[in-house]
């Protein structure tokens, strides 16, 4: 029997040793109760049955619930809500942020499961939630070895209600756990900022589904990592540095093999027009204009960022894709100096071009891998370097070379920010410290203009 004459009490708390608290409602005059162990849990029951008698669902007066809310329907738990999270935000995810993602989504599903027998390793469970489960196509639709299988069953069976998180106390205890590495040390600060970035953005989409009033993080009072967003200054390279390391690179490898060699005008692109890596891998003849012995220009509306194969939905490695924080089809114009200008013409008539254009390229015609750059730099750094400048930060990462001689130039920000394909505000905040070797110069500006009224 069905009937709209509902009345919900507010929440009550047992006196024991260990506290519980009750949710009491009637249907049709008969009065049914439900006992949590903490307020949190206790006061989202209520609220859902407030939410279903407000929408004028029907209750059942034989056990005392909506239709939404019958134990006939199986209760969700993190496990398949993450997996629906999944499938509704990888369509439209760029490569790395699906990496991100399920990196996120195997800390907070390994945080919360029960305690059922037979739990694989934490490496298993690892392993088999970032390569099968929290991929797509998911297991459903591949073929899945058979201890892979039993994993998969063990951790929808172990998986804990959604409904846990309700809790503050569960909350906190996924959020501290963010924090730890398999080996027990302490994670960077910017990947647990990124963890739970993730972990708000799903359980708003549990709020949109109607599992939650509202996000259950909001109740909880959790310290996050401050990241900082400067710049080392000691990673950046003056002008002086940055050309022995590009001539270093020439050094790599060999002179007939040219390992070295083929890659000094992609990182020329890095230093003197602040390309990012992936859009000076993706860079083409075809928005180049080299003049002779003067400055030239660069159209760039590409990149090639390298991800892996499993993020990407061509299977490559490397992702094609558009100019970073920018609309799809946008293009970026930047002016390059006669010095890059004389390095990439000896490039292209040295090397040419891949058969799609592209100014950098393997042996073998394939884009520029990030493993096969990045050891050419290192190798660069032992050649160009003393051992004192090679053990510090100084230009560790080829990123290091973006926008050290657009900076070091004292050029105004909002043509730099233009130029490298930021926002004023970001260049300010993180890259204003990046000046080696400049106070001298500043200093003789600032004397020069006060001996003009002296």
């Amino acid at each position: 029997m069905k009937s709209l004459n509902v009345k919900i009490w507010g929440v009550r708390k047992r006196p024991s040793k260990r506290p519980s608290y009750d949710v009491r409602w009637s249907v049709s005059g008969k009065v049914f109760s439900e006992t949590f162990r903490t307020k949190a849990l206790a006061d989202h029951y209520r609220s859902k049955l407030m939410s279903a008698a407000r929408d004028g669902e029907e209750f059942d007066d034989v056990v005392g619930l909506p239709e939404s809310m019958s134990e006939k329907k199986a209760e969700l738990t993190w496990y398949a809500f993450a997996l629906k999270y999944l499938a509704m935000k990888w369509p439209h995810a760029a490569p790395n942020t699906r990496d991100g993602m399920n990196e996120s989504l195997t800390s907070v599903t390994i945080a919360l499961f029960n305690d059922v027998p037979g739990r694989p390793g934490v490496p298993v469970l690892r392993q088999v939630l970032r390569n099968w489960a929290f991929v797509l196509p998911g297991p459903a639709e591949r073929e899945v070895p058979t201890e892979i299988g039993n994993a998969l069953h063990w951790i929808a069976k172990a998986s804990r209600p959604l409904n846990d998180l309700a809790d503050p106390v569960t909350a906190r205890e996924v959020l501290d756990s963010f924090r730890v590495r398999l080996d027990g040390k302490s994670a960077a600060a910017e990947t647990v900022r990124r963890k739970r970035r993730t972990f708000v953005n799903a359980l708003h989409y549990a709020v949109d589904l109607g599992e939650f009033s509202e996000n259950p993080l909001t109740a909880v009072r959790w310290q996050k990592p401050k990241v900082s967003s400067e710049v080392d200054p000691r990673v950046v390279v003056n002008p002086r540095q940055a050309l022995s390391l590009l001539y270093a690179v020439s050094y790599v490898g060999g002179y007939n093999r040219a390992r070295g060699r083929r890659l000094v005008g992609l990182f020329a692109c890095m230093y003197f027009a602040g390309l990012r890596p992936a859009e000076a891998v993706g860079l083409t003849d075809a928005g180049l204009t080299l003049t002779e012995g003067g400055w030239g220009t660069m159209l760039l509306h590409r990149t090639r960022p390298s991800v892996g194969r499993q993020w990407t939905d061509s299977g490559e490695n490397h992702d094609d894709r558009g100019l970073k924080n920018r609309p799809a089809e946008d293009v970026r114009r930047v002016p390059i100096p006669p010095q890059l200008v004389a390095m990439l013409r000896e490039h292209l008539d040295t090397f040419g071009t891949a058969a799609d254009g592209r100014l950098f390229f393997s042996e073998g015609g394939g884009v520029v891998a990030s493993s096969t750059y990045s050891r050419a730099w290192q190798e660069a750094r032992t050649l160009a370097l003393p051992p004192a400048a090679v053990a510090s930060p100084l230009a560790r990462r080829p990123y290091d070379l973006r926008h050290s001689a657009l900076l070091n130039a004292g050029v105004d920000p909002t043509e730099v920010a233009e130029r490298a394909g930021n926002s004023v505000e970001v260049l300010l905040g993180r890259y204003a410290k990046c000046l080696d070797g400049r106070q001298e110069v500043a200093n003789r500006r600032i004397e020069d203009l006060l001996n003009e009224y002296d």
